[in-house]
């Protein structure tokens, strides 16, 4: 689209997603160097609106950036208190005790926590050390130098034809250029997509391997509710022919998060993931917890399952992959915000 005249403004780095990842990098950055000028770009309404994560948080990636996040009031509110991980049948399940299950399996020490609030919070430790943050500008170019690095992106695009074009009533947008550019998309973003492609970044190593995670926030009678509660399951309803697994996470104020996993590599076309966590939600042990409940909040995300051996080269000319947009999930542990 370079034909399309816009308006410029530069900095020294961009960033794209108010993500832990985009919001991490951008706190350092100012750690290291207070007088560089730093921008981060949201394509959600506000910071954490498009963060989905039902996460258990190792804080030792908060730890390393804000050790003092305590006293900062960040939202980890809810310690782990028990671990439990069950194999389900139709009709039952087997607890598998923790015992023998390897050390990175262990919560001890973790938190229950909105991924959401922790990233708002983290943008206002951000924006007090000077971080400019725009929501609601979703980047939806690169644009690229006279050496064919990085350079910028374009944001801010409204209005286009239905075939994607530009019209009469298109807003065109603005460029943001920056010495560097960072891409927090999170998984398969557009950007990161196009850069992985056009510098070969994935070459040599593992495809990337995709699952599809459903989450669902639940108030559940008090009774019922035990604080600091960590599950997860494995096996049914997905057959020999599907990956996958549950979890269930008890946040404070009566609350629960209710997840669903389906691994994208299943065997039969005819699975329909969203299905399958219904019938999950049916298993007697789930039902029983769900009974006379209320679901307040839904929503479904991509989730990178590859692991280290699939993640691509994560810097090229101008720009550097950062969180799922290098796949940066630790699937053993069930966990990705961290190293994020």
């Amino acid at each position: 689209m370079s034909e399309i005249e816009r308006e410029a403004m530069e900095y020294d780095v961009v960033i794209v997603g108010a993500g832990p990842a985009g919001l991490s990098a951008a706190i350092r950055l100012k750690q290291l160097d207070a007088d560089l000028d730093v921008v981060v770009l949201e394509k959600g309404s506000e910071v954490g609106a498009h963060i989905l994560s039902g996460a258990v948080l190792d804080p030792c990636g908060l730890d390393a950036l804000i050790p003092d996040w305590k006293d900062k009031g960040a939202p980890l509110n809810t310690p782990v208190k028990e671990d439990n991980f069950f194999m389900l049948g139709e009709a039952g399940e087997i607890r598998i005790p923790t015992f023998p299950m390897p050390p990175l399996m262990n919560n001890h020490g973790n938190y229950i926590v909105s991924m959401g609030n922790v990233c708002r919070w983290m943008a206002e430790q951000a924006e007090e050390l000077g971080v400019e943050i725009f929501p609601g500008m979703a980047c939806s170019e690169l644009v690229y130098g006279d050496n064919g690095e990085v350079k910028g992106v374009v944001a801010g695009v409204f209005g286009l034809e239905e075939d994607g074009s530009y019209g009469p009533g298109t807003e065109p947008g603005m460029e943001l250029h920056g010495k560097y550019v960072f891409l927090s998309e999170g998984v398969r973003g557009s950007l990161a997509k196009e850069v992985i492609a056009r510098y070969n970044l994935q070459d040599g190593k593992e495809p990337q391997k995709f699952g599809v995670g459903m989450k669902e926030i639940w108030e559940i009678a008090p009774e019922k509710h035990n604080e600091g509660e960590v599950t997860h399951t494995m096996g049914w309803p997905l057959g020999s022919n599907a990956g996958g697994g549950s979890f269930i996470y008890h946040l404070e104020n009566n609350q629960v998060y209710v997840g669903f996993v389906v691994h994208l590599n299943y065997k039969n076309p005819h699975l329909f993931p969203y299905m399958e966590f219904q019938r999950f939600k049916h298993h007697p042990k789930v039902a029983k917890l769900l009974e006379g409940g209320k679901r307040v909040a839904y929503g479904a995300r991509a989730i990178s399952e590859g692991g280290y051996q699939s993640m691509p080269k994560m810097v090229a000319p101008g720009v550097a992959l950062l969180g799922c947009s290098v796949g940066m999930v630790n699937v053993p542990r069930i966990k990705g915000n961290h190293n994020a």
